[in-house]
């Protein structure tokens, strides 16, 4: 994280002047272009998604914040239905002994993990890790339910909450000691299999993004010094926010047997030898709603997808005191006949039309719907889009089918807009000065690279650029890819290089700063 960052998550922590008041009707007082940070900060305060908690380096979910996760929820249970994954649920703490099984794993993520030890039970008693992920006490399990390759594939996904310790400045969403998160397992009888369907889950992270969170993403390979820690392969998901850095939003790990081996989960095959499975694991987070945000956010506040909004619509009565009653009364009926859109019809007393107005765009909701004493006369409606601001008059009669059509529009516009700003700010460069200056101009970077961890170590130590992924059509794979990222090949041209140590470019990747 960046050091203006911290200070800005820092700032807004100690500072209760930034803390959403009911009564608050100044709404975001910086701009988007011009602070991010502060910005980020002050539209999850104010828009109620999130606030800071008193324990250090942690977050409070408000209730609109966990609507969104709860959609995103909803969405990829359903996927995990028809995928024939079973959601479970393990413990959360880790005896120490778990870890030792599987050295690189337990190296990766020992200065994450938070300890627990009960003083009644003594010296030399084991200690226990606070779940900074679940590998371990899952596979030990495995290792006693699986005995034949009638038990598999086992497919098993869990959503729970993650600890890693060494999160100190909280930046809500994005990087907290403490988050939410669903984790997929699964063990196969065959390495090919378990290759499909790492990819498989990876491309359901895409759907999840893109069609229900209208975020564009690049789905690729980590190289060998970003991939983790017990894997063979790492795949991840990454997308670009508005400030020039990237953001890993899902990632997805062919485990391949090393913690077969480890945890002792073997198999009796068809032909009755003793055998091997292959493992992968996935996984996406809270982190997501901190994307929806950052991507989509303009100056009033939040912009939500209305496939992922809570509630689709707020409708706003305009309210003279002579006709309050049948105002009140005909935007109940519109309530009723607008249900399936899930609308908030806020007729409450003590707050005027233009206050509820900046409410429901801090919040974004997708449409605005209004209603006054000429509207009920004219049987019409005044509807406006969250996303552009546009207003149109629309008769009654047509108002339900008018929204939806407006709500697919919407949808299909941030997605169009967020992708052609993504695309703008992804450059070609083949040698290192333009690979700096771009990086400092804040974008992502698309250049060959020799493979090497040493290398790729001083490229960040020199611009703070990291290689986000390679992309996946140097794979055999079925999964989704854009026409606009098939021009980019992880394959270089023959002759390229290095763009930073000239030596033979082993492949082209993607690079970025990052949260």
């Amino acid at each position: 994280m960046a050091k203006d960052e911290k200070q800005a998550g820092k700032g807004s922590q100690q500072n209760p002047a930034l803390r959403p008041q009911v009564e608050d009707t100044k709404g975001i007082t910086v701009k988007k272009a011009e602070d991010m940070p502060e910005w980020y900060t002050q539209a999850c305060l104010k828009a109620q998604v999130a606030d800071y908690s008193p324990v250090k380096g942690c977050m409070v979910i408000r209730p609109l914040g966990y609507a969104l996760w709860q959609s995103i929820q909803d969405r990829f249970n359903a996927m995990l239905k028809e995928d024939k994954v079973q959601n479970a649920y393990f413990p959360m703490f880790i005896p120490e002994s778990f870890f030792a099984r599987e050295a690189e794993h337990a190296e990766g993520f020992k200065p994450e993990v938070a300890w627990v030890q009960n003083k009644d039970d003594g010296e030399g008693k084991e200690r226990f890790a606070i779940r900074p992920t679940s590998e371990t006490i899952m596979y030990d399990s495995y290792g006693r339910w699986i005995r034949s390759w009638r038990d598999l594939p086992l497919r098993i996904n869990q959503w729970c909450n993650i600890v890693r310790w060494e999160v100190q400045d909280v930046k809500l969403f994005l990087r907290s000691r403490e988050f939410l998160w669903q984790e997929g397992h699964c063990v196969y009888e065959t390495a090919d299999e378990c290759h499909k369907e790492t990819l498989h889950y990876l491309e359901r992270y895409r759907q999840v993004a893109e069609e229900l969170l209208a975020i564009p993403v690049i789905l690729g390979q980590k190289s060998e010094r970003e991939k983790f820690a017990g894997a063979i392969r790492t795949y991840s998901m990454e997308s670009l926010m508005p400030d020039g850095k990237a953001l890993q939003m899902g990632t997805s790990h062919d485990l391949s047997q090393g913690f077969a081996k480890a945890f002792s989960i073997r198999f009796q095959g068809k032909t009755g030898e003793e055998q091997l499975p292959w493992q992968n694991s996935w996984g996406i987070s809270t982190r997501m709603v901190g994307a929806l945000i950052l991507t989509h956010g303009d100056d009033k506040g939040l912009v939500l997808p209305p496939r992922i909004a809570p509630n689709k619509v707020a409708l706003v009565p305009i309210i003279f005191e002579k006709e309050k009653e049948l105002i009140v009364q005909e935007t109940e009926k519109l309530g009723k006949l607008l249900a399936e859109f899930d609308p908030i019809v806020d007729t409450r007393d003590g707050y005027t039309s233009g206050w509820k107005f900046n409410q429901y765009e801090l919040q974004g909701i997708p449409i605005r719907v209004e209603l006054g004493p000429k509207d009920i006369a004219k049987q019409q409606a005044v509807v406006v889009r969250r996303d552009t601001g546009a207003k149109e008059f629309v008769p009654i009669e047509k108002l339900k089918a008018r929204i939806a059509e407006l709500l697919e529009e919407i949808q299909r516009g941030l997605y169009d807009r967020a992708k052609a700003r993504i695309e703008a700010d992804i450059v070609h460069v083949t040698d290192f000065p333009s690979f700096e200056e771009a990086i400092q101009a804040r974008k992502m970077v698309f250049a060959g690279h020799c493979g090497e961890k040493d290398c790729e170590f001083v490229i960040k130590e020199k611009t703070a650029a990291t290689a986000r992924n390679i992309p996946l059509d140097a794979i055999q794979h079925e999964v989704h890819q854009a026409k606009e990222e098939a021009k980019r090949s992880a394959v270089p041209a023959k002759g390229a290089k290095c763009v930073h140590c000239s030596k033979p470019a082993k492949y082209n990747a993607y690079f970025a700063r990052a949260y």
